[in-house]
């Protein structure tokens, strides 16, 4: 990978991270197109979207006109060959066989589906339905999520960002397992999303007349999310962690709340627990740990963000900890992560391109 100056003002074109973003029609593909069309390290240099192939960007999201012009290409791995840093927003299925025309074709692919996180062909096939497009991927790829598990990405030449609900969850419940003793190695969890999460399909089941007013669960027992969050925990555990995981669709249009419980063997202090919180996440910039005692997390102070609020509570009256979490599904459990993991693995500073003046007067 090349290397340029950190100073912007000794930038020049050709000193920038040349990337292309396929799946760039759907709500996380736009989500990516505005920040790194905002980033100060990357040029964007081709957006390409089979089912809005020929259109103009900017007519498919008028809002965003301002930000990038140009005309949706159809994939091609040829056209594509030689850039420094793909970002592929397809679905599952899809995007294991675009990564397996890119690999070796392209400096980086930074994926962000479900395809490449877990490693295992018959799990894959179990969760999510169908046959592995490339099961000879599975296991290639660094798994992204930045706050837990750091270590490998920088250098990385092909990661699996993180799912929206494995994103808050694991973040909320690492802390609270890694205390040795404190709590049991069942999570459970009850987390609510907005519609945006199910893609920018027509879907009867998340148009606004099905949902508006209503509060409901979905694929219990069966979410492709489970096991990544149980490999997940177990990993940062080191051991054994099973996962209750029940889902909801909210009617609003982005945005996680989750609500995670963990048994405690014994009780711990309340003023313990916030500061182990605290602790695990001093170094992280886009992890805010609240005091439950001043506000609880809402999904309100968080859309738009790349930050993840948590709130550690003791209940005493039922032995157990109960962390609150909330996320921008489209951000920080999509787009948002996938920048956040671009930066570290291309050596950049971490919040470059996801908050004002990151990348002024820090090196990488």
């Amino acid at each position: 990978m090349r290397s340029w100056p950190q100073d912007p003002d000794r930038r020049t074109k050709n000193d920038m991270i040349q990337t292309a973003i396929v799946g760039a029609s759907g709500y996380a593909g736009a989500e990516l197109v505005t920040l790194l069309q905002g980033h100060p390290h990357v040029e964007l240099v081709a957006v390409c979207a089979a089912g809005s192939a020929g259109e103009r960007w900017e007519e498919l999201y008028p809002n965003r006109g301002h930000l990038f012009q140009d005309q949706i290409q159809s994939f091609d791995p040829d056209q594509l060959a030689g850039l420094d840093t793909v970002f592929l927003a397809l679905p599952h299925g899809a995007s294991a066989t675009a990564v397996k025309q890119l690999k070796g074709r392209v400096g980086r692919i930074i994926d962000l589906s479900g395809d490449l996180r877990l490693n295992d062909a018959e799990e894959y096939r179990q969760w999510y339905g169908l046959e592995h497009p490339a099961p000879e991927l599975l296991g290639s790829a660094v798994y992204g999520l930045p706050e837990l598990f750091a270590r490998p990405l920088p250098g990385a030449d092909l990661i699996a960002c993180a799912g929206c609900y494995a994103t808050v969850t694991q973040l909320a419940a690492a802390p609270a397992l890694a205390l040795p003793g404190v709590v049991a190695d069942q999570v459970h969890i009850s987390a609510a999303s907005g519609t945006s999460g199910a893609g920018r399909k027509a879907d009867l089941a998340t148009s606004f007349s099905e949902v508006f007013g209503d509060l409901r669960a979905y694929r219990v027992g069966k979410h492709q999310h489970t096991p990544e969050i149980a490999g997940g925990l177990s990993r940062y555990a080191n051991r054994p962690v099973r996962v209750t995981f029940v889902p909801h669709l909210a009617p609003i249009e982005r945005g996680i709340a989750a609500t995670v419980v963990l048994h405690c063997n014994g009780t711990p202090e309340q003023s313990d627990i916030l500061a182990a919180y605290e602790s695990a996440y001093t170094n992280s910039p886009f992890v805010r740990v609240r005091d439950p005692e001043d506000h609880l997390p809402a999904v309100r102070h968080v859309v738009g963000t790349n930050f993840c609020d948590l709130a550690p509570v003791v209940d005493r009256t039922g032995s157990s900890i109960v962390i609150l979490g909330v996320i921008d599904n489209l951000l920080k459990g999509a787009a948002g992560q996938a920048v956040q993991v671009f930066n570290l693995a291309a050596g950049l500073p971490e919040t470059a391109g996801l908050l004002p003046d990151s990348s002024r007067g820090q090196g990488s």
